[in-house]
Formats: structure tokens, C-alpha cells, sequence
């Protein structure tokens, strides 16, 4: 795909890692096969995109945005796959920072909480979880495609010059919180 790019186009400016599926459950009864299938597309996908790109945009001065996800920053129930491969996303956003900054290539990604897109189209059809996840979020709502996107665009532009290694959330609240149940 990179090699493809920068034919076509003669460079690479930016590239966004946005690639995610999802296995869950007991982690004692998780497959191998599940296990790899989320780690191969989640993390190993980010590595290998990271790798292609990264000498064409030490060329171009560029940016890459990975999207990893809250759930890389902190655990959940039944998603142990899930919160290993985008907690890898956190850190190797964070060390590929630290690699290629001094080569004037910025490496951030942006931490999503539940958004709504074709993975989670049947949680958007549970309105019991909705709400859950509604109580949770101080935003009380859950995220839209859009409020992500302008995310990565600020972080892609020259208006984040001097930013890298970051991990933005874009979780409407979510990680402002301790755990503790809301007394209001």
C-alpha cells in the first residue's frame, strides 16, 4: 500500500493506522486462533504499516496517527485480547516517538471510547448498554466517526508541530475518571 502511495503520488505525507477487530470473553476459554487474530490485525498491523512508511515520511518530514483506543490505556471486563494489542499500539506509539522524532517524523495516536462504527454496530443496537456506557461517560453519550477523524486531521497538520508521543483520548470523559460510581 505504501509502495503504491508513493508511486502514484510521488510521496508520503501522513499515514493513519485505523484497523481494529474484537474477540472477548473469559480469558481462561480465548483461543490461540482468537488470540492471534486480534494481535495480528490490532498490533502486528500498526508495526508493519509503521515500518513500510517510516522512511518515506523521514523524506517528507511526515506524521503518523495510530488509532489505539482507551481500552489500551486501561483494562476492561472480558476483553483481554482487545486491551493487550491496543495497550501495544500505546506503547510502540510512544517508543517509535522516541525513534524517529530527532528524524522530524511525530508518531501519536488517539484513544477512542465506544464510537459508533460497523464493529460496534450491535452494541448500538443495546440500548441497556447504551445507557451504561452513557452513565459512564461524562459527555453521556457515545463518540461519533467525525469527532475522531478531526482528531487525527489536528494531529496530521502542522498545528500539532510540536507534538509527539502523545495519546490523545477522545473518550468524552472517560479517562478522566478514578472507577469511583457517580454520587449525582
Amino acid at each position: 500500500m505504501v509502495e503504491t502511495v508513493v508511486k502514484r503520488f510521488g510521496r508520503l505525507d501522513v499515514l493513519v493506522n485505523n484497523a481494529g477487530i474484537f474477540e472477548g470473553g473469559n480469558p481462561a476459554e480465548i483461543s490461540n486462533e482468537q488470540w492471534r487474530k486480534v494481535m495480528s490485525t490490532d498490533a502486528d498491523g500498526v508495526f508493519y504499516g509503521c515500518r513500510a512508511a517510516l522512511p518515506h515520511l523521514e523524506e517528507t518530514k511526515g506524521a503518523i496517527i495510530n488509532t489505539a483506543s482507551v481500552s489500551g490505556t486501561g483494562g476492561d471486563w472480558g476483553m483481554s485480547p482487545y486491551n493487550a494489542a491496543k495497550g501495544a499500539v500505546v506503547n510502540l506509539t510512544r517508543a517509535l516517538a522516541l525513534d524517529f522524532g530527532k528524524k522530524g517524523v511525530r508518531i501519536n495516536s488517539v484513544c477512542p471510547s465506544l464510537t459508533r462504527t460497523g464493529m460496534t454496530a450491535d452494541m448500538m443496537e443495546d440500548q441497556e448498554l447504551l445507557a451504561k456506557f452513557a452513565e459512564r461517560i461524562p459527555l453521556g453519550r457515545v463518540c461519533e466517526p467525525h469527532e475522531v477523524a478531526a482528531v487525527i486531521a489536528f494531529l496530521a497538520s502542522d498545528d500539532a508541530s510540536f507534538m509527539t508521543g502523545a495519546n490523545v483520548a477522545v473518550d468524552g470523559g472517560v479517562s478522566a475518571s478514578n472507577g469511583q460510581p457517580s454520587q449525582q
